[in-house]
């Protein structure tokens, strides 16, 4: 017996020595092709940007401070969207144990005792995203159990609060617009509409209108397209974890899901413009091009595929990359090279999940447009930077209120998380193409003409260890291989031991 309970135990101490290497060991990525070392040299930075951002935190529902992914070098919280993004960004595969302690940490109880999401009022239910990627990437049952909660009283407190019963749209900002550069004149002032602001941070324009309120909820009155198409994901995604977990099914989920979806598309869309309009509000309509909101509405599938392919033709690109609004409002541009810190410039965070939705709907052009930039400007800069100036690819800062008579630049972070993040989303759910089902992961590779054999080894996944060779050209999957048998491009989670991918791709594009 003695003998039995200490091969146990090797055992035990060989899986755990496995885990525990994945966590200090990220996976390796090789390229061979032109120009290989910068896409390689970029992926070696995002690692590093994103490794060198977990440090104990404890915030939440941590009782004591926990590794955990930090908004960047510059910063010193996670934030609720950061976290969510950065998990949702392939962080939660790569670093499991530290994304799943910022989740937590962004997680307070009420008055009443109930779990819910803490942090910002409009964008914090992105939350929902962040623990079902999380799921996905980990197979966590009562991480997803407990979510399933958390996400359900936070719902059902921001129906009551937020929801515009008459557009049946949510009420709020931007997703990640906490900054009065990213609204129109209107919500920069306290008084005159005509002077510019005296403060930056758009919840201040709360106490500064009391008489501009809405009746209930924070009080801004502004609904803008990327929260409304966030808040729709989450619907779908309570349907989705109801159905994981067998649980009894009290809400329609994806009623309100496509309720809303249908709002979405009846307030937002513009058939003038061919595209969705940025926010409405009691002064009407902004037709910006709101870069994350569009998206979002084409991953989320809440723009038909007409709809899509109007956004692809009439979507604004900078020379470095698609900018978070377009175009930056006029009062930033009192000197040619000036834009608005959030709008007109080049956010990474919003590069990525625009070159995802270019991708997943074989649009190469735009998905190589946001990767190739990406790539350089993080090479050149040995990091990946918080903000990019959209026609030199610099990093800025950009012009924000209430600096802005002294056309003050405002700061740009360093190693900014969600930007290297965005990199690896590109890496690993793009080019490699990995697809994370409940059930397993579902393979759509592309490798660009600079490349011609992709290698990724000593990715850890449940109970495997992957290892990932592509060759080729383009994005159709000629071959797919699992340990030299050939199968359909789908590995299950439940596979164990060490598993060799080989993959050959070439130009047929579907």
């Amino acid at each position: 017996m003695k003998y039995l309970i200490l091969i146990l135990t090797c055992l035990l101490l060989v899986a755990c020595s496995g885990r525990q290497e994945a966590t200090l060991y990220p996976p390796t990525l090789t390229i061979n092709g032109s120009n290989n070392h910068e896409f390689a040299r970029a992926y070696r930075i995002a690692i590093g940007d994103l490794t060198t951002n977990i440090q104990k935190y404890q915030a939440g529902l941590l009782n004591q401070p926990k590794p955990c992914i930090l908004a960047g070098l510059v910063y010193d919280t996670p934030w609720t969207r950061d976290a969510s993004i950065n998990t949702w960004n392939a962080a939660g595969l790569l670093f499991p144990s530290a994304a799943k302690h910022t989740l937590l940490a962004q997680v307070t109880t009420d008055e009443s005792g109930q779990n819910i999401i803490d942090g910002q009022y409009w964008d914090k239910i992105v939350w929902g995203i962040g623990a079902w990627n999380y799921y996905l990437y980990n197979h966590d049952r009562p991480f997803l159990k407990f979510s399933h909660n958390v996400i359900k009283n936070t719902l059902e407190i921001l129906e009551t609060t937020e929801l515009d019963k008459t557009l049946q749209l949510f009420r709020g900002p931007a997703v990640y617009g906490d900054g009065v550069a990213a609204y129109p004149l209107y919500y920069t002032s306290a008084a005159d509409p005509e002077k510019e602001a005296s403060y930056s941070a758009i919840l201040d324009w709360i106490d500064n209108n009391p008489d501009k309120l809405a009746i209930i909820g924070k009080g801004l009155p502004m609904m803008t397209l990327s929260t409304n198409c966030v808040y729709a994901e989450v619907y779908k995604i309570m349907h989705e974890i109801e159905e994981v977990l067998s649980l009894s099914k009290q809400t329609d989920w994806l009623q309100k899901s496509n309720s809303l979806q249908q709002s979405i598309k009846k307030n937002f869309w513009n058939e003038e413009r061919k595209s969705f309009n940025y926010l409405i509000d009691p002064q009407g309509h902004c037709d910006y091009q709101e870069g994350m909101g569009l998206a979002y509405a084409i991953l989320f599938d809440i723009a038909d595929s007409d709809q899509k392919s109007k956004i692809f033709q009439n979507i604004h690109l900078e020379p470095a990359g698609i900018p978070c609004v377009y175009p930056s409002f006029p009062r930033y541009k009192k000197t040619k090279d000036a834009y608005g810190r959030h709008s007109g410039t080049v956010w990474p965070h919003i590069q990525g999940f625009w070159a995802d939705a270019c991708i997943k709907n074989d649009n190469i052009d735009g998905f190589l447009h946001e990767f190739r930039n990406l790539a350089k400007h993080a090479v050149r800069d040995n990091q990946f930077v918080e903000i990019y100036h959209p026609v030199t690819g610099l990093p800025y800062g950009g012009l924000q209120e209430p600096w802005l008579d002294q056309e003050t630049i405002w700061f740009c972070a360093e190693r900014q998380t969600w930007s290297a993040t965005a990199y690896l989303r590109m890496i690993l759910l793009n080019i490699i193409g990995m697809e994370f089902k409940v059930d397993g992961i579902e393979f759509h590779p592309f490798l660009p003409e600079e490349f011609s054999r992709l290698e990724f080894g000593d990715l850890h996944y449940g109970d495997q260890v992957i290892n990932i060779q592509i060759s080729g050209k383009g994005n159709h999957l000629e071959s797919f291989q699992v340990n030299g048998m050939e199968q359909k491009n789908f590995l299950p989670y439940s596979k164990r031991g060490q598993n060799m991918i080989e993959m050959i791709v070439s130009e047929k594009y579907e």
